[in-house]
């Protein structure tokens, strides 16, 4: 069985209070996007010791055990009888990009896993498999548009249409920290909700939605600023770093030329 895992794009991002459990309440804007990763899994046929993985792509730091794909299939084993797994995972979304792909490959396993053996799990069971593997794991269950609270598994689908638009997005070849990012910020929450925000017009975005990471992030990474000005020149209608970055997206009417985004991974595509 193959699967195709998206990325996701962060439209604004408000860092408004850290928690009690060191971790923040945000508010920010999940938007699916097609940039895919390709997962497969078959059973094997000779009963093994533990699942067998192969990844190929664009390389990942972490092992095999650290995976979120083989995380995902353990948790689920912990209370289903499923068998070892031969599982290829091929990389298109940069690793700690601030695309959600190593979220997105676990969100997507839990659901195929339920599928293929016949599980019967709902989706609220699987949202709450899915929190235990991270945070953005959650929005992938659904996979719709949605203002994110809480840590970013509180959800709500918005109706955000951003079909027939194209997508550039430029990753610089940097990884971020999260934990990095979250201790330079300062949390404020707007003093207009982003919920209100994302119903303005695309092209009134970047007078109105920022992303609270991205002036810390860019003040020690240059590149990421000097990537959202080439976008912004390009024609963008909004530009931003997604998450806690590296990966800086912009939003257009029309198709982007690439040729002055040589240095970085570039990918370019229609919005559905």
């Amino acid at each position: 069985m193959t699967i195709f895992p998206n990325a996701k794009i962060n439209i604004g991002l408000n860092i408004i209070a850290k928690r009690d459990d060191d971790y923040h309440n945000i508010e920010s804007v999940f938007y699916p996007v097609p940039l895919r990763d390709a997962l497969e899994f078959v059973v094997l046929k000779e009963r093994k010791q533990g699942d067998e993985m192969k990844i190929t792509g664009l390389e990942l730091e972490c092992g095999k055990e650290e995976n979120l794909v083989i995380k995902a299939v353990n948790l689920l084993r912990g209370e289903y009888n499923i068998p070892p797994l031969k599982i290829h995972l091929h990389k298109v979304i940069p690793d700690g990009s601030g695309l959600g792909g190593g979220s997105s490959d676990a969100a997507f396993m839990l659901k195929y896993i339920n599928r293929y053996f016949k599980l019967g799990i709902s989706n609220d069971r699987l949202k709450g498999y899915a929190l235990e593997l991270g945070s953005d794991c959650v929005f992938f269950i659904d996979n719709k548009p949605a203002i994110a609270g809480g840590r970013g598994e509180k959800l709500i689908n918005i109706n955000l249409d951003l079909s027939n638009k194209y997508l550039l997005i430029v990753h610089p070849r940097i990884r971020t920290s999260t934990a990095e990012a979250y201790s330079l910020a300062v949390p404020s929450p707007w003093d207009v909700p982003l919920s209100s925000l994302i119903k303005e017009p695309v092209a009134e975005w970047h007078k109105l939605i920022r992303n609270d990471f991205q002036k810390q992030v860019s003040g020690r990474h240059a590149v990421i600023g000097e990537i959202i000005e080439k976008i912004y020149n390009d024609g963008a209608l909004y530009c931003s770093m997604s998450g806690s970055g590296s990966s800086v997206y912009g939003i257009f009417n029309h198709k982007p030329g690439l040729s002055h985004y040589s240095p970085y991974w570039v990918w370019q595509g229609i919005m559905e």
